[in-house]
């Protein structure tokens, strides 16, 4: 996982960040993950901390850079333009920072487009912003990672949904055979490539939200997901009321708020509650009770989520019916997360590694470059 921003490197014999410049003794070094999916764009800036990591800075706006992708199989000039006018002000906020590590990855809208890999190089040239395309797999393990303090021990099996904007990732997790140190095993994972902005494009609101409307949309992603079948071995413990599942999504995180009524999204209100089965149908009945212009008025909400937050209730409910579960766990976390936690791990095992060999050879530890 190398420097994911492009800049120039003078000599310098302090500890330096991704831009070269030197940070100064005693500060904590700052690690910087972008998550450039089919709908948003985040970044997140954050410093080690004893159970995790503490945020500094963060930063996130839809460019909905896969919109008209499944029709046209390309990026759009308009979409490709609000993404790069994105990353420049990530690049810019990485930059300021002296960020010691930076990865920064695209998903689903560069992996399928035709001129993805030109999109990527036009990013790399206009911002200095490196872009790595990642696989489903990566993806999909990416956002477990992300989740881990959210998986609840006292159950034999837990679900991690990720629903983007161009696909749905599903990782199947056995939280009872969870070592004491370490991630708990992941049985199985799939990709379905449907996410809120393909599933809102691909069936059309009309004047007014109709629950046949929106039972074509459950019915289109379960007949995606129940054609898989490698994680049939988990499905006794499903059965059993032994799992969970743990939904991140900004159409999911939308759902909670309009649950608790908040008057304005609140992460802290958030990101961890549980919901029930019945809480998560109760939402989107209200939503499909709502016009468009009432559910942009909707605090948790907003007019650029208006039009795709009941396709991702739509992507929820078809995981609950196909994979019973009676309590949901919301995130408010997943991709960068899992990348800050992954970077910050590669740390870590390099000072570890270091202090082993300092040991054998009788010579102190360098200091960690970060």
């Amino acid at each position: 996982m190398g420097e994911a921003l492009r800049a120039p490197a003078p000599a310098s014999r302090g500890r330096e960040g991704s831009d070269g410049r030197e940070r100064p003794a005693g500060e904590p070094p700052c690690y910087a993950a972008l998550d450039l999916g089919t709908n948003n764009c985040r970044l997140l800036i954050a410093t080690p901390a004893p159970h995790g990591f503490r945020v500094v800075e963060a930063y996130s706006r839809i460019v909905r850079l896969g919109e008209g992708l499944t029709q046209s199989g390309r990026l759009s000039d308009a979409a490709m333009d609000r993404a790069v006018a994105a990353l420049k002000v990530a690049g810019e906020k990485v930059r300021r920072r002296r960020v010691a590590k930076f990865r920064a990855i695209a998903t689903q809208a560069c992996r399928i487009a035709v001129n993805g890999q030109a999109f990527v190089n036009r990013v790399a040239n206009e911002t200095g912003v490196r872009l790595q395309v990642i696989t489903p797999q990566e993806e999909a393990r990416l956002s477990v990672t992300g989740c881990l303090n959210l998986l609840d021990g006292n159950h034999d099996a837990a679900l991690v949904v990720d629903v983007g904007g161009g696909s749905t990732e599903l990782s199947w997790v056995d939280l009872k055979a969870a070592p004491p140190v370490g991630p708990p095993p992941v049985r199985a994972w799939m990709s379905a490539p449907i996410g809120v902005v393909t599933l809102a494009e691909r069936f059309p609101e009309g004047e007014v939200a109709t629950e046949g409307w929106f039972r074509q949309m459950v019915e289109h992603v379960k007949d995606e997901i129940a054609a898989f079948r490698r994680a049939d071995s988990m499905r006794p413990v499903f059965e059993a009321g032994r799992a969970h599942l743990v939904g991140t999504s900004g159409a999911i995180t939308s759902l909670a708020g309009l649950h608790l009524d908040l008057p304005r999204y609140d992460r802290n209100r958030v990101d961890g509650i549980w919901m029930t089965r019945s809480d998560c149908d109760a939402a989107a009945g209200r939503l499909l009770g709502l016009s468009a212009a009432e559910r942009a008025a909707q605090p948790c909400i907003g007019a650029d989520r208006a039009d795709l937050v009941l396709a991702g209730a739509a992507i929820l409910q078809a995981v609950q019916e196909l994979w019973p579960c009676d309590r949901v766990r919301v995130a408010d976390r997943g991709l960068r997360e899992g990348i800050l936690l992954s970077l910050m791990s590669d740390r870590n095992a390099r000072k570890r590694r270091r202090r082993r060999r300092s040991k054998g050879s009788g010579r102190a530890p360098a200091a960690d470059a970060a």
